[in-house]
């Protein structure tokens, strides 16, 4: 797994509570099998290209069923070879700092 790719997607035309929609996107997530880390602005996801996309086109999918309006920012992280990019970033920063940081 070569890439972390980091998105939030979130109802316009919802009014200011949309957690309801946002944990729909969060179950599509959690089966999906891929390795996630749930942030307070987005969701980080750890796998080959397709398979995040995929994810990704998911919940718009669900989304757009009964949303008019949705926003979505994404980021990704490609790095050939290497794994467990998730936690091992963060451990790669804490280690040269020497402590442990609020995560």
């Amino acid at each position: 797994m070569s890439l972390l790719l980091e998105f939030s997607m979130t109802p316009l035309d919802k009014g200011e509570s949309v957690s309801t929609y946002v944990a729909r996107s969060l179950d599509i997530i959690d089966k999906s099998g891929l390795p996630y880390k749930l942030g307070p602005m987005g969701t980080c996801l750890e796998g080959e290209w397709d398979a995040c996309m995929a994810v990704v086109k998911e919940c718009l999918t669900t989304m757009q069923s009964d949303c008019q309006r949705i926003s979505i920012t994404l980021k990704a992280d490609y790095r050939a070879g290497r794994t467990q990019r998730l936690t091992g970033k963060m451990e790669s920063v804490t280690n040269k700092l020497g402590r442990t940081l609020k995560v």
